[in-house]
């Protein structure tokens, strides 16, 4: 395309940077008291907290075909 030239921009130190340290962050990590911990939180504590959820409101609430005036609530 002609006369687009004029568009080009070099590239940031800092983004190039910021791309080569998300490329290559697995050659990097350690396992740290921190990242074990944050780990732990979301592959073990939040899916058990979501499950506990779901376990005791299984069944207690219905939202098929409630009119106005109607209770959600089963039991």
């Amino acid at each position: 395309m002609a006369g687009m030239e004029h568009y080009r921009m070099s590239m940031d130190p800092a983004i190039l940077k910021l791309g080569n340290m998300t490329t290559n962050r697995h050659k990097f990590f350690r396992w740290t008291p921190r990242t074990a911990r944050i780990t732990f939180m979301y592959a073990v504590f939040v899916p058990m907290i979501f499950g506990i959820v779901a376990y005791k409101t299984d069944g207690k609430y219905n939202f098929r075909a409630k009119r106005k005036g109607d209770l959600v609530v089963e039991y």
